[in-house]
């Protein structure tokens, strides 16, 4: 294995990986329904999607998070490298949560009853740091 691949990143690389892997896997086929309620939700949030067709959008969505999913399952692809796109990805998710009406309370960052699907996606964000984080750091260390 290589020396750049700590065996504690695995359990969160290979979970993480996998959950996100299986997401994209079933957004493959979605329905024009399915297309069109996803684009709907992430382009109220992020208006520069209101132009993308829905299914591209969903297409790119899905191809993405498989991507993702890859690179977090395989360990040659440095922690560094995989931590950062998953903390790019779940900020993203983490901006759905923030912006759009009714996912928490007022004055607050807990989450309604509806938000808690995607307040939950922000230990996405602390495995990707803490990736990231330890690769740099563990590097600093063995170049000293």
């Amino acid at each position: 294995m290589a020396t750049w691949l700590k065996t504690s990143h695995l359990p969160a690389r290979v979970t993480t990986g996998a959950f996100i892997l299986n997401s994209g896997y079933s957004k493959r086929g979605a329905d024009e329904g399915t297309a069109d309620q996803l684009h709907g939700f992430a382009a109220g949030t992020y208006p520069q999607l209101k132009g993308v067709d829905p299914r591209q959008f969903v297409r790119l969505l899905s191809a993405g998070e498989m991507v993702l999913g890859t690179a977090l399952l395989v360990p040659v692809i440095p922690s560094a490298v995989a931590g950062a796109g998953l903390a790019a990805f779940s900020t993203g998710l983490f901006g759905l949560y923030l912006r759009t009406p009714g996912m928490r309370r007022e004055g607050s960052l807990r989450p309604t009853e509806e938000g808690l699907s995607l307040a939950k996606d922000v230990w996405m964000l602390g495995i990707g740091a803490s990736l990231v984080l330890d690769d740099v750091l563990e590097r600093r260390r063995t170049r000293r």
